[in-house]
C-alpha cells in the first residue's frame, strides 16, 4: 500500500513538472508577439528595418508615441472608443440578459419555437448588403446608434447566459414572488444579482467586441470625429502599408503599426486581470446546462 502511494506520488510529481513546462511554453508562445510589439514600438525605425529588435528595444525612444498622440486626434478617438464600449456593453448586457432569462424557462409558451429561431441566426444571416440597406433605411447612417446596434445581441452569448439562468434554483424565484415581486422584479432583484459571474464574463466579451470593432464604424460612420480608435488604427496601418508599397518611409511604417497596436490593446490587457476569476467561473457555470 505504501509503495502504491509512493508510485502515485511520483507520477503526480512527473505530471506536475510536465504540465508546468507545457504551460510555460504555451505562455511564452502567446506572450512573444505582444512583447515583440512593445519592444518594436520603443525602438528606432532604423533598428526595426535592420531586423535587430528582439525581446528588448534597440535605440530606446518614444518619438513615435509622441507623434501619434500629438494633435489630440488619437486621444479623441480613444474617448470615442471608451464611450462606445461602455455604452454598447451596458445595452448589450441588458438586452441579452432580458432575452436569455425567459428562454431559460422551459414552461414558457412558444419557447420551443423561439429558441430554435434564435439559434438559426448563428448560422444564417442576411449578409452585409441587406444589413447596410436596413441601417440606411432606418436613418442610422453616421450615428452612434448605427455603430452600436449591429452588435447589441450575440446569439452565442445569449445561449451561455440562458444556460446560467437555468441553474438558478426555482425556489428562490418562487420565494421572491411570494414576497410580492412580479416577473420583472424577480429578474432584476434576484436573477441578475445571482448572475454576476456570467455577467462579468459577457461584459468582457462585449467590451472586447466593441473595442476592436472597426468594420461597422467603417461602414456606418462618415464623420471623422466620430470614429473609434480601432478604425483609426486600421487607417494608420493602411497608410503605413501604402508607404511601404510605394517605397516611402519604410522604416517608420513598422514603428507606427507597433505603437498604435500597443496603445489600442493595452487597456483591455490591463482590465482582464481584475475580472479573470469571474471570467473562468462564468464560463464554467454557463456550460452546466444546455
Amino acid at each position: 500500500m505504501a509503495s502504491a502511494k509512493i508510485k502515485q506520488s511520483n507520477a503526480y510529481r512527473v505530471f506536475t513538472v510536465c504540465n508546468t513546462v507545457l504551460m510555460a511554453l504555451i505562455s511564452a508562445v502567446m506572450l512573444y508577439p505582444f512583447i515583440y510589439l512593445i519592444a518594436q514600438s520603443f525602438s528606432s525605425a532604423a533598428a526595426i528595418n535592420a531586423g535587430e529588435v528582439g525581446l528588448l528595444p534597440v535605440d530606446f525612444n518614444v518619438d513615435t508615441y509622441k507623434n501619434i498622440l500629438a494633435g489630440g486626434e488619437f486621444v479623441r478617438y480613444y474617448g470615442n472608443t471608451i464611450v462606445y464600449s461602455v455604452l454598447g456593453t451596458a445595452l448589450a448586457l441588458l438586452l441579452s440578459s432580458m432575452l436569455a432569462y425567459p428562454l431559460s424557462k422551459v414552461e414558457l409558451k412558444g419557447n420551443k419555437i423561439i429558441g430554435p429561431l434564435i439559434i438559426f441566426t448563428m448560422y444564417f444571416g442576411g449578409g452585409m448588403i441587406p444589413s447596410y440597406v436596413v441601417m440606411i433605411t432606418l436613418g442610422l447612417r453616421d450615428t452612434v446608434a448605427g455603430f452600436l446596434f449591429p452588435g447589441l445581441i450575440s446569439t452565442y452569448y445569449v445561449i451561455l447566459m440562458r444556460s446560467f439562468f437555468a441553474t438558478i434554483p426555482k425556489e428562490l424565484e418562487e420565494a421572491g414572488e411570494m414576497d410580492g415581486l412580479n416577473k420583472i422584479g424577480v429578474f432584476f432583484r434576484i436573477a441578475l444579482p445571482l448572475s454576476m459571474p456570467i455577467m462579468a464574463t459577457m461584459a468582457l466579451f462585449y467590451l472586447v467586441q466593441y473595442w476592436n470593432d472597426w468594420f461597422d464604424a467603417f461602414l456606418y460612420l462618415d464623420t471623422k470625429t466620430k470614429i473609434p480608435v480601432a478604425l483609426h488604427l486600421r487607417n494608420l496601418i493602411s497608410t503605413a502599408a501604402n508607404a511601404e508599397d510605394a517605397g516611402d518611409s519604410i522604416q517608420v511604417a513598422a514603428n507606427i503599426k507597433s505603437c498604435a497596436m500597443v496603445l489600442t490593446a493595452a487597456p483591455i490587457i490591463c482590465v482582464y486581470p481584475f475580472i479573470q476569476k469571474y471570467f473562468v467561473q462564468g464560463m464554467m457555470l454557463g456550460g452546466v446546462k444546455g
